[in-house]
């Protein structure tokens, strides 16, 4: 899809309403639930963080969106992917600002370079007990995307189409504690399967832009 016609559409999300539950849902893991139930009144002091769901033009004026593969280390997010974004800093004046301030630290896109449409809906994580935040924002403009060595792995540019086509949504088997393995719902995008809750988020997103492209 033309990013001229993309950018065109979908500033038409800022009317709609939210799906949230309603999206995360269909691609949540089985057991994340009953994990949320039991950390509820974790949840109730859980850290925040804001991620970006950025979309810009490729050098052919195609429509993608930036993801990251994040490095391997001692945490539960290790070597998974996400969206650029971070954990909120005191110096952030808000959300947004520590979504777009760790976009430029991850990926290199100058923040006042993009253009925020939209809050998404907010999910809680439980097994790093964060309330993430997702933003939707535009970039009118090829990035030179340039990696934050030290936390991010791999940048991944996703074609929109692929990121809307229905057969790229599969079932997959994933470890978890103990050396059980489940199957969840995912995305398979760019060779890499998106799980959890950066899939979750995927989820409403696609739906809201299904609503306006």
């Amino acid at each position: 899809m033309h990013f001229n016609t993309f950018s065109e559409s979908v500033v038409k999300i800022k009317h709609l309403e939210l799906f949230g539950e309603q999206s995360h849902a269909k691609m949540s893991p089985p057991y994340r639930l009953e994990l949320a139930e039991r950390m509820k009144e974790k949840a109730k002091t859980a850290k925040t963080a804001g991620v970006m769901a950025l979309f810009y033009p490729n050098q052919n004026a195609e429509t993608h969106l930036v993801l990251i593969l994040r490095k391997t280390y001692k945490g539960v997010h290790s070597n998974q992917v996400g969206f650029p974004g971070g954990k909120y800093e005191k110096s952030d004046k808000d959300l947004m600002i520590t979504a777009l301030r760790e976009t430029e630290e991850e990926v290199g896109v100058p923040m006042n370079k993009v253009n925020v449409i939209k809050t998404i809906s907010p999910l809680y994580i439980p097994p790093s007990n964060f309330m993430v935040h997702p933003y939707l924002g535009l970039l009118d403009t090829t990035p030179n995307f340039i990696k934050q060595d030290d936390e991010v792995e791999d940048i991944l540019e996703i074609h929109i189409q692929d990121f809307l086509d229905e057969r790229n949504v599969i079932t997959t088997s994933v470890p978890t504690s103990f050396n059980v393995r489940v199957d969840v719902p995912a995305f398979q995008l760019n060779g890499h399967i998106v799980w959890g809750a950066t899939a979750m988020m995927l989820g409403e997103i696609k739906d809201l832009l299904k609503q306006v492209l």
